[in-house]
């Protein structure tokens, strides 16, 4: 297959993706347990799938990040439509493994530190940012936790700003460690992604442009 077909190909892919995850939006929208929880959680997938079409031409990116980011768009659509302290699969893991607590948001916060670390992991390697595998691993772990230490001030806000209608956002669940334990499985994400996906991200970065 030549380039341009490869090229050809890959829009295509990633336009029918787009499409899928604009229709599962809508779907995660039409009766969601509640609005207000809906549209904070489904916030990042409105913001970032423009944003990804908008910087394809200058900045495409690695086949990895993108099937990446199509699973934590529906792991936070999912959480939006039933808010998550009430997902199936949530309850389904609380009778598995005999939990108090329904886990889902803590696969939520796992993304959320999976995916940006990969995210700030391309974009310091194409942009020659850092020097040094040692350094790169400690830059993006910080960038993750700082994204994750931002995402519990916005809703610490939102606590403030709605007071009992930001229950379902918070998710807590009458956890007091709730906070706490969010940003370690955020942690935990960006460590596994590291160590599991790194070599694989190496190999797909080869060849991909730098900034433009």
């Amino acid at each position: 297959m030549t380039l341009p077909n490869m090229h050809a190909r890959r829009s295509l892919i990633l336009a029918i993706a787009s499409i899928v995850i604009v229709a599962l939006l809508l779907l995660s929208g039409a009766q969601p347990f509640d609005r207000t929880t809906w549209v904070l959680e489904v916030f990042p997938v409105v913001i970032v799938l423009p944003l990804l079409w908008a910087t394809y031409g200058r900045f495409p990116l690695t086949n990895l990040l993108y099937a990446c980011i199509f699973l934590h768009a529906i792991v936070l659509m999912t959480g939006g439509a039933y808010s998550y302290a009430r997902v199936p699969l949530g309850f389904y893991l609380t009778d598995l493994l005999n939990l108090s607590r329904n886990p889902y948001d803590k696969i939520g916060h796992f993304f959320q530190g999976f995916v940006p670390a990969l995210v700030a992991r391309e974009i310091l390697l194409r942009g020659r940012y850092v020097q040094g595998r040692k350094m790169l691993a400690f830059i993006v772990i910080c960038i993750v936790l700082a994204i994750s230490a931002t995402y519990e001030l916005i809703e610490w806000a939102a606590a403030i700003a709605l007071g009992q209608g930001a229950d379902e956002f918070l998710g807590t669940q009458g956890d007091p460690w709730d906070t706490q334990s969010d940003m370690f499985l955020a942690l935990i994400g960006a460590v596994t992604a590291l160590l599991v996906f790194s070599r694989s991200h190496d190999h797909q970065l080869k060849g991909m442009p730098g900034p433009r």
